[in-house]
């Protein structure tokens, strides 16, 4: 039976709509979008449903740009109006709503036909080409598109979003700098939920953090810097809900603070990172002296999560292992100040986030057994072995358990800023809940009704300094009002390519070497794509991508705008670069293990492992005869092993330990870097002299773990990324279902 709108009505079996009794005409994809609207008449369409029902899985195209020319295309179809909506209705950054009474026949999912299928030659923003494109490089061509792969025209009219600036769940040895599409065993379907409005808890200058309700859900204790960009780091505050009257507990400015509520409200636990002082800790609720219980050795934000067993005996809490940088869970006894580790999974390499249930009777806990792969697994307090839970790709921050202990809440972030999802224990399935991205640390009260987390923005943009000139102020190079990172100069000096969210997800873009005539390179649309490094003969960019869950390296030749896919016989690959005389890819993987070099041919083919030890990070000398890699995420040090002969990894003596894996690269005469004990300073290590020079210094904070550091082919220039603005939010989400 045909459905009725207005003056027009829709034969779904003959694919026909007709005004009036004329037909009118309507291309395959408007009409696809139409029967999506009438499917669900008053309720709103996704822009992410639309993409996911117009283009398959294996389709790469500027999916923003499409969608819209299909809307205005229907718009036109049906006379509508944007400004002064009949028929169909915009809600900005979200999707659309069908808002015109529908009569007569009833549309269910099941009577949508498929209609026309899609193909390359009929979406638009595809090149046509007489014969198919090779995409892979390597063994085992494939000449299937990677799903979302570059396009050489048209650029994407993406909504701004929030930036990140949450703490990630980078588990030690295992987790790299991207991001990814989440999915849980079976890839079960994201369901939106209602909207429910959250109002802001916090609207302080600098950064809120780490939010935890009392046991009577009426105060919030939280981590907070003052002004962000003065600070000298986190201290412990609370907050009545509904007061704008602060607490203060410590007065330790840290790195990092994560609290804890007793079960009686009567003290606050929290981890501290700082230095010789990272521990364990206890503080009086209502203020009084602290007092610390254990120290620990962790060095990123998410690691110190903690969670206060509801009968007052144990706190969980993450640790580094001793002589390794991998972590595991453990039970820190109240009673004698004895740790326990959980049992462990044998195939989770790092351990984190453990989150008591309300009733006390599980933990939850989160687990790495490869590069951006996390497991979430509950085991009984009581004891038992650990069960899996759920399974998803990208980096996560903090679980929390809703009311009746039936769900959790956690973020992910999947290449566009952290989004909240809430897992349903029983049977895997997910919801997103409807806050937004750039969330994180979310938590919830014990009753169940409130939710709290933080949301976060900040401002990363590529500066130029001149080492000639290393005291003269720097130039903003590269810039937007979201972030860009991880710079890179073409060898003949013409050009750079780097990362940026200027465009929505993360994506590779050129530029000339003034900043000029920006390019975006890929177009993936979806997850995370980074570290994108030249050919020598600046012909080429080589860069990784985390699309399908797992790493892959793409090349993409500026010719024709088109990412190929390496092939070899190594999975989990990321971190690609060129070898100096173009025969070789270099690259990380870690498909079973921490991350180790390899290399392959540069044009696919069987893989060779380089490296025996960990590495997080790497440089190929110029002569082509030495990599130098780092064995850490943070705080790392500096080794090196030798390309003509097999050897033990050796230190670098005379580099002190580095910021982290990406802030520093190779010149012929020696290493640029940035040191932990120095965070705003570039120097220099001298290969000749074995001396450390400091270069120059910079203003605001360096982009840490992506941010990357460039010299030019003369040694005139050194790029950096900057972090110019940051601040986060906490929200409350009060009557929380």
């Amino acid at each position: 039976m045909p459905i009725r709108f207005g003056v027009f009505e829709l034969d779904i079996r003959s694919g026909q709509l007709r005004c009036e009794g004329r037909k009118v005409k309507l291309q395959e994809q408007p009409f696809q979008v139409l029967v999506m609207l009438l499917e669900r008449p008053g309720e709103v369409v996704t822009r992410e449903e639309f993409t996911r029902k117009l283009w398959p899985d294996n389709t790469f195209v500027d999916y923003e740009r499409g969608l819209n020319k299909a809307i205005n295309r229907l718009r036109e179809a049906l006379r509508d109006d944007a400004d002064k909506p009949r028929f169909i209705e915009t809600l900005p950054h979200r999707g659309y709503r069908f808002i015109a009474p529908v009569g007569d026949g009833v549309l269910a999912s099941s009577q949508v036909a498929e209609h026309v299928p899609l193909t390359k030659s009929t979406v638009s923003g595809i090149p046509r080409h007489s014969d198919p494109v090779e995409q892979t490089i390597g063994i085992n061509h494939d000449t299937s598109p990677p799903n979302g792969a570059a396009q050489p025209q048209g650029q994407t009219d993406r909504h701004l979003n929030l930036f990140k600036i949450g703490a990630k769940f980078l588990f030690g040895t295992v987790c790299v700098a991207a991001l990814l599409l989440v999915y849980v065993r079976v890839r079960p379907h994201v369901q939106q939920t209602a909207a429910v409005t959250p109002i802001p808890f916090t609207a302080f200058p600098g950064l809120e953090a780490a939010p935890t309700f009392s046991p009577d859900g009426t105060q919030v204790a939280f981590a907070w810097t003052g002004d962000a960009l003065k600070s000298k780091g986190f201290d412990l505050y609370l907050k009545v809900v509904g007061s704008e009257n602060l607490l203060r507990l410590t007065q330790h400015p840290s790195q990092f603070i994560y609290p804890a509520w007793s079960p009686d409200g009567a003290q606050i636990a929290f981890h501290r990172i700082s230095g010789s002082d990272t521990g364990l800790y206890v503080v009086p609720a209502l203020g009084g002296p602290e007092r610390k219980l254990r120290s620990t050795h962790i060095n990123i934000e998410t690691s110190a999560i903690i969670s206060w067993s509801p009968d007052g005996k144990w706190i969980a809490y993450s640790d580094s292992l001793a002589n390794s940088r991998q972590e595991r869970v453990n039970l820190l006894s109240l009673e004698t100040l004895k740790s326990n580790q959980l049992p462990h999974p044998t195939d989770c390499l790092n351990e984190g986030l453990p989150a008591f249930s309300h009733k006390g009777n599980l933990l939850a806990y989160n687990c790495a057994s490869k590069p951006l792969e996390v497991r979430i697994y509950t085991v009984a307090i009581e004891g038992g072995t650990p069960k899996l839970i759920a399974t998803f790709s990208g980096w996560a921050s903090a679980n929390a358990w809703t009311g009746e202990d039936s769900r959790l809440v956690f973020t992910v972030d999947q290449g566009k800023g952290n989004e909240l999802l809430e897992l349903r224990l029983a049977n895997g399935s997910l919801r997103k809940l409807p806050f937004g991205e750039g969330v994180s640390w979310p938590a919830i009260s014990r009753k169940g009704d409130k939710l709290v987390f933080t949301v976060s923005s900040n401002n990363i943009n590529i500066w130029r300094k001149d080492l000639l000139h290393p005291g003269w102020e720097g130039i903003k190079l590269l810039a937007s009002t979201r972030e860009q990172t991880n710079p890179n100069y073409s060898p003949d000096g013409k050009h750079i390519a780097f990362e940026s969210t200027r465009g929505g997800a993360r994506e590779i873009w050129i530029s000339d070497s003034d900043g000029s005539n920006l390019t975006q390179i890929s177009r993936f649309n979806s997850n995370v794509v980074g570290t994108p490094r030249w050919s020598p003969d600046s012909r080429k960019i080589v860069f990784d991508s985390w699309r399908t869950g797992n790493g892959e390296v793409y090349v993409v030749d500026l010719t024709e705008l088109i990412p190929r896919r390496l092939v070899t016989n190594v999975s989990g690959m990321f971190q690609p670069s060129w070898s100096h005389d173009g025969k070789w890819i270099y690259f990380l993987s870690g498909a079973t293990d921490a991350p180790r070099i390899y290399r392959c041919p540069a044009n696919g083919g069987n893989e060779t492992m380089l490296s025996s030890e960990p590495a997080f990070g790497f440089h190929e000398s110029f002569d082509g005869e030495t990599i130098y890699f780092v064995d850490g995420w943070y705080d790392a040090r500096l080794k090196k092993i030798s390309l003509n002969q097999i050897g033990p990894a050796l230190p670098v003596e005379g580099v002190p330990l580095l910021k982290d894996a990406s802030l520093w690269t190779v010149d012929p005469g020696g290493i640029y870097f940035v040191a932990t004990a120095a965070p705003h300073s570039i120097c220099y290590f001298d290969f000749s002299s074995r001396q450390v020079l400091r270069i120059t210094d910079v203003d605001r904070d360096l982009n840490s773990m992506n941010g990357g550091l460039a010299v030019s082919p003369e040694k005139r220039w050194i790029l950096y990324s900057q972090v110019d603005d940051i601040s986060s939010d906490i929200m409350l989400v009060d009557h929380f279902h």
